[in-house]
């Protein structure tokens, strides 16, 4: 049977060439290559014995758990679609993914059932749930969900499965700052390469050009990387599946939050060579337990500590190298609807978020309105795009899909919603999302360079930047601070600090100081609470 980009293919091949090598390690679960086939099989036919067919789509609200991994290949074992549900979402947002993502079959955990038995009306043709045992007490019967281990006990794990294809579907929703989640619609083969480096990132010889070859990439010592974020997200999924078609080990986080000693105490016991975080949400936590507790772990395993899919200061990546002298830090820029856009190289420190090399698939696109796309010149502002290797669009959202993928010299490119430019050398500076843009006395001022400014402020915890009015300049910049412990801040104390990263104009002219800074389900930064919070002037610090 042909082989094809499809990630079911790449897995098994992988795992007939190292079946007893550790696959994956979660808490108390671990399964290697074989027993993680052999179950991802196993599910698969419990899923076609249930009436689930290629196409379908199967809902994986579920924590860090091996079944979340097995649940994605048994799907795409069958060609089916898994559905990422973000167990954070209240109702309301769970009933509208629910009703958007046309759901036949839902994996979930135990703990979910009430709200499943709340929402379930929303998504009508949904007829099969699997659930995974968590030590809560709700009532399966309620949805007449059958127990996970159960599921796979009267089905067999052989191979015996159809041929695949390079465009079958995965849709990974993600929330944004803002409105409902949105589906991106992923081809295997496009998500491999735009996401997962094409099975070349521990390789002298790069992506691979056949499917076969990605057995041959499969190193004799097996590297152990640890995926801090939730596998809901895609920073966390594609960062495992990395690690699988390369026949390393993944290491996965069972805690419901994230506490640095725990991390660190599963880095030591695994001996864990490299971290995988998303930005300075999971690095301040990480770093405050290593200052805490100097000396308390044996951490002489890691080489990597690397970031993608949030911002991740330079201050937080120089307190990593304080910790780790012989460490390589990498941040990674990318998005649910782009994959990896590169890594900021570190050349042009100071400006923007980071800067990443141009290519021909990388480019900035001008995007005025009434005008058409076109690519900008050296020195001009645009947006950060992409092309080649690109999702499909939204699922049922054919009006966002013709806003954000283009057409430019006959070739699609995918807007991304990040205001960059393109330097005099061809290199590419990153500055944010133009629609939270502060525009103060003609000035465009991007909250994301200001937070990462500020938050190299050691009284900072976690911050957001927006505009509120001036009478002078239309807005003036406003940040709302969550301060580390007891740390005292005033504004002309951050301003002062601030001034060493960025110019004048883009200080902050209003200091909030709250308790917690707003932020959506997914952790991503919620600008209008932050901007409401800054308009009631109730945090106001002079």
């Amino acid at each position: 049977m042909k082989k094809h980009f499809n990630l079911a293919d790449l897995y098994e091949m992988v795992a007939d060439k190292v079946p007893t090598r550790d696959a994956l390690v979660c808490g108390d679960q671990r399964a290697t290559f074989k027993e993680l086939e052999a179950r991802a099989n196993r599910l698969a036919h419990y899923l076609l014995s249930r009436g689930v067919k290629a196409g379908d789509h199967v809902g994986l609200y579920l924590y860090n758990c091996n079944e979340y991994l097995e649940g994605m290949l048994a799907c795409f074992k069958i060609r089916a679609v898994p559905i990422n549900v973000n167990y954070r979402y209240v109702d309301e947002e769970l009933l509208y993914i629910f009703n958007n993502a046309d759901m036949v079959a839902c994996l979930h955990n135990r703990e979910f059932l009430p709200h499943i038995t709340e929402i379930r009306h929303a998504a009508p043709d949904l007829h099969t749930f699997v659930y995974v045992e968590d030590g809560s007490t709700e009532d399966p019967g309620a949805i007449g969900s059958v127990e996970y281990e159960q599921a796979l006990s009267d089905c067999g794990d052989e191979r015996d499965f159809g041929e695949r294809a390079d465009d079958d579907l995965f849709i990974l929703y993600t929330g944004g700052t803002t409105g409902m989640p949105k589906g991106v619609m992923w081809p295997h083969k496009a998500v491999f390469y735009a996401a997962m480096g094409g099975g070349g990132w521990f390789h002298p010889d790069g992506a691979i050009t056949r499917p076969e070859q990605i057995a041959d990439r499969v190193g004799d010592f097996p590297i152990v990387g640890m995926a801090l974020a939730p596998l809901m997200h895609g920073a966390c999924w594609w960062y495992a599946c990395i690690q699988l078609l390369a026949g390393n080990t993944v290491v996965l986080s069972p805690h419901r939050s994230l506490v640095g000693e725990q991390v660190w105490d599963i880095v030591e016991a695994e001996k864990v060579n490299a971290v995988s975080i998303v930005g300075d949400a999971m690095a301040v936590p990480l770093l405050d337990a290593l200052e805490a507790n100097e000396g308390r772990w044996d951490l002489s395993s890691v080489f990597n500590v690397g970031s993608g899919g949030a911002v991740f200061s330079e201050s937080k990546q120089e307190a990593f190298k304080a910790h780790f002298p012989n460490v390589f830090i990498t941040n990674s820029f990318g998005s649910s609807e782009s994959g990896n856009m590169g890594m900021d190289g570190g050349g042009k420190k100071g400006q923007g978020l980071g800067n990443v090399t141009k290519s021909e698939f990388m480019s900035v696109i001008a995007d005025a309105e009434g005008e058409p796309h076109r690519h900008v010149a050296r020195g001009e502002m645009g947006i950060f795009a992409r092309s080649g290797h690109i999702p499909r669009g939204y699922y049922n959202d054919p009006e966002k899909t013709a806003k954000t993928i283009v057409e430019v010299d006959g070739k699609s490119w995918l807007l991304l919603g990040d205001e960059a430019r393109l330097e005099e050398d061809d290199t590419i500076t990153v500055y944010g999302r133009g629609s939270n843009c502060i525009n103060s006395g003609g000035e465009k001022i991007f909250p994301e360079e200001v937070e990462q400014a500020l938050k190299a402020n050691p009284a900072v915890f976690d911050c957001l930047v927006v505009a509120t009015p001036d009478e002078r300049f239309g807005s003036k910049v406003a940040a709302v601070v969550a301060t580390r412990g007891d740390a005292q801040l005033s504004l002309h104390a951050l301003q002062e600090h601030a001034r060493e990263h960025i110019a004048g104009y883009k200080l902050p002219r209003e200091l909030h100081v709250v308790e917690e800074v707003p932020r959506a389900p997914s952790g991503k930064p919620a600008y209008p609470q932050a901007l409401a919070l800054a308009l009631s002037g109730d945090y106001r610090i002079d």
